[in-house]
């Protein structure tokens, strides 16, 4: 696993060799989380991504106080908060049913937490109202939320939660409900808020487009553990290992022998030959028989035989507006997908069974940790 980091920033939240256990009725038990350990820095959107059942809205609980750890430690800005009950911790939760009062207005829901925190009147209002003015929600602030939108009740639910200003903002799939459109517009409405308010956010998902999106940093999760954490840009073109690959986005597996290995790059020998520099993961010295990864738009086709990488069959194309994902079945009997971006040109004039030969873009290609 790369570092959860402890670079730029100080930590917000830390969970610290962190495990979970349940236990069911006939005492069998199933450990959610297993030894988790990250780092998340103070001002940032962190995303938590992972298919369903790989601990990240658990670790999320744990951070919350609505479950507790078995083992290890939860700090915020250093302070073990592991035993303490969700209402003395500084931290609040946007879930993914909203969970607002439908018999109330906007303006009630988003001063019902300030009021249970014993706020006065004219700074519960002030707060309301810049809360309203936050998620441009002021034209509705005496609609009842049964009254509004999904989206609109994402909103409110944002509101009440960043009213008490909250050090940390946790965020359990909010966008799950919406539609498609609505979701693209919450993601960047997100984004602005938490640039705005500064707060640290907590986001879990098991959308890699949310994730790519809106994150700073985002920890790819499988089976209670963290596999790897970084940037998107590190998570998309730097997987180090091989389901942190074939989660996010599309891409293409190869095997390869290592044919030379220095200064964190080996030299590869793909299928039929060819020698491509590939990046290596931190802490691994690859020898022998390796996976590649190869993004598909990372590929492009070549009329030069000493530019290709690969040579294999045109199978068939995909149209998908802005771009075409052109199949190919490489001479070992792999299937390899490459991705060219549409002009105004026609698609290329290829005929099923067609050879092809496919270079691979300088610096790609990535060896994983198998």
């Amino acid at each position: 696993m790369r570092d959860a980091g402890t670079a730029a920033g100080a930590a917000a939240i830390e969970a610290k060799g962190v495990s979970k256990v349940f236990t069911g009725l006939r005492q069998d038990s199933f450990r959610a989380l297993d030894r988790v350990s990250v780092t998340i820095r103070e001002n940032e959107f962190f995303t938590l991504l992972g298919p369903s059942g790989c601990g990240k809205t658990t670790l999320l609980r744990l951070i919350a106080g609505f479950d507790f750890p078995s083992e290890g430690e939860i700090l915020l800005y250093g302070k073990d908060i592991a035993p303490l009950p969700p209402y003395r911790r500084p931290v609040n939760t946007v879930f993914q049913n909203y969970a607002l009062f439908p018999h109330m207005t906007v303006a009630q829901n988003i001063a019902f937490g300030l009021e249970m925190l014993g706020k006065e009147k004219a700074e519960t209002q002030a707060r309301v109202e810049e809360m309203l003015k936050l998620v441009r929600m002021e034209a509705m602030r005496d609609r009842r939320t049964s009254q509004i939108s999904g989206g609109q009740q994402q909103r409110v639910a944002l509101a009440r939660a960043l009213a008490p200003r909250p050090k940390v903002l946790l965020l359990d799939e909010p966008l799950s409900a919406l539609d498609y459109k609505l979701r693209k517009e919450m993601q960047v409405e997100l984004k602005r808020l938490q640039l705005e308010t500064g707060i640290t956010f907590i986001f879990v998902t098991h959308d890699q487009e949310e994730a790519l999106t809106m994150s700073d940093r985002i920890a790819v999760m499988s089976a209670g553990r963290i596999l790897q954490v970084g940037s998107p840009r590190d998570i998309y073109d730097r997987p180090s290992e091989r389901f942190v690959a074939d989660f996010i986005g599309e891409t293409n597996f190869l095997t390869g022998e290592v044919r030379g290995f220095a200064r964190g790059r080996a030299e590869v020998m793909l299928p039929g030959g060819a020698v491509v520099s590939a990046s290596v993961p931190e802490g691994l010295s690859p020898s022998g028989t390796v996976t590649v990864v190869v993004r598909p738009e990372h590929a492009d086709f070549t009329g030069t035989a000493k530019a290709a990488a690969l040579r294999g069959r045109f199978d068939h194309a995909v149209f998908f507006g802005t771009d075409t994902h052109y199949h190919i079945t490489l001479d070992d009997g792999s299937p390899f997908i490459l991705r060219l971006q549409n002009d105004t040109s026609d698609e290329l004039p290829l005929t099923a069974g067609a050879a092809v030969m496919i270079k691979v873009a300088p610096g790609t290609a990535q060896v994983l940790r198998d």
